[in-house]
């Protein structure tokens, strides 16, 4: 098991089983999840987002008429094994509604909406993928041949935020929502919505751009959160399956892939190195070293919202520096 700059153990130390008498949690994850329908409350309107990505999401759409927190804004904390404590647990049983990751990215938030948070209305984006619910079709799961933006997403990845279209449909999902439990505001929850829309096109621009300027290039990474970033860009992602899904499943992976991929990059037979700074350990510190020697430019790329910094803004930058190093490499 590799070491991570992030801790893949326990992250808060009261577990879903101990906050068991304050949250009425249960241990059996199969429970569905789905979402209750959002009837209209009385009082203040609380949103609690798995993260900072989704929680920027929920801020742009719900504007000053609801209070938005994100569980997990550290950029040292994963997703992928935090352990709910017995406040985190209370907040998203509390909350006036609940946005999250899905796909098993955020675990910890399915578990406690499959047991006490079962009436909690929430907005799972990894099921809006491929929905074109931001153009006004109906929600669907993700289909893993075609995105319903007119290209194909290939297999399934739950690093979704990387799909501006899909966190546009996050967005007016949960307008939708908002619209239900605050009818008198439904309009403005609408517009901004829209407004966010309007402004992923920033970042779609840029994508687009790439697939023209720069279609097929060869890239590697060192995981595959940039997914959807680099299938938007139409790039030819060679880094071997072998090394990604150990390094995404918290494992060493094997000598001949690193050699595989070390390979890549002495050969030059890439021309940009995508980096995840928030997992890193020898293997990928080497990788990246690597890629420098050989001139190779690397675009880092985080899990996380950087401070101060909105989605649009942060994936926008991302898809900018994309750019830029494709262009410094031709």
């Amino acid at each position: 098991m590799r070491q991570l700059t992030r801790s893949t153990t326990a992250l808060i130390g009261l577990t879903c089983a101990a906050a068991l008498a304050m949250t009425a949690c249960s241990s059996d994850t199969s429970t569905s999840n789905t979402s209750t329908p959002a009837t209209a409350i009385d009082g203040p309107i609380t949103i609690v987002a798995s993260t900072n990505v989704w929680g920027s999401v929920a801020q742009a759409v719900a504007g000053d008429l609801a209070s938005v927190e994100s569980i997990i804004a550290d950029p040292s904390a994963d997703p992928h094994s935090y352990e709910a404590s017995a406040g985190d647990a209370a907040k998203v049983a509390e909350a006036s509604l609940v946005v999250y990751n899905g796909g098993g990215y955020d675990e910890f938030i399915e578990d406690i909406l499959g047991s006490e948070g079962k009436n909690v209305p929430s907005v799972n984006a990894y099921d809006l993928v491929g929905s074109g619910h931001a153009h006004g079709d109906e929600e669907a799961a993700p289909d893993s041949s075609t995105d319903g933006h007119g290209h194909s997403h290939g297999d399934a990845n739950e690093h979704v935020w990387f799909d501006a279209e899909a966190a546009a449909s996050t967005a007016e999902s949960i307008a939708d929502k908002l619209g239900q439990l605050d009818p008198d505001n439904a309009t403005q929850y609408t517009a901004n919505a829209e407004t966010f829309h309007d402004q992923v096109h920033r970042i779609t621009d840029v994508t687009s751009k790439i697939a023209v300027d720069h279609a097929n290039a060869p890239i590697a990474q060192t995981e595959p959160i940039a997914h959807y970033l680099i299938e938007e860009s139409d790039l030819d992602d060679r880094t071997p399956e072998d090394f990604k899904n150990a390094l995404e499943s918290g494992n060493d992976p094997s000598p001949a892939s690193i050699a595989a991929t070390r390979d890549l990059l002495t050969s030059k037979s890439v021309r940009v190195l995508v980096y995840n700074i928030q997992t890193q350990d020898a293997v990928t510190q080497d990788i990246r070293s690597t890629a420098e020697a050989a001139g190779i430019p690397v675009v880092e790329v985080t899990e996380t919202l950087p401070e101060g910094k909105t989605y649009i803004e942060w994936q926008t930058q991302a898809a900018q520096d994309l750019e830029s190093a494709l262009a410094s490499a031709s």
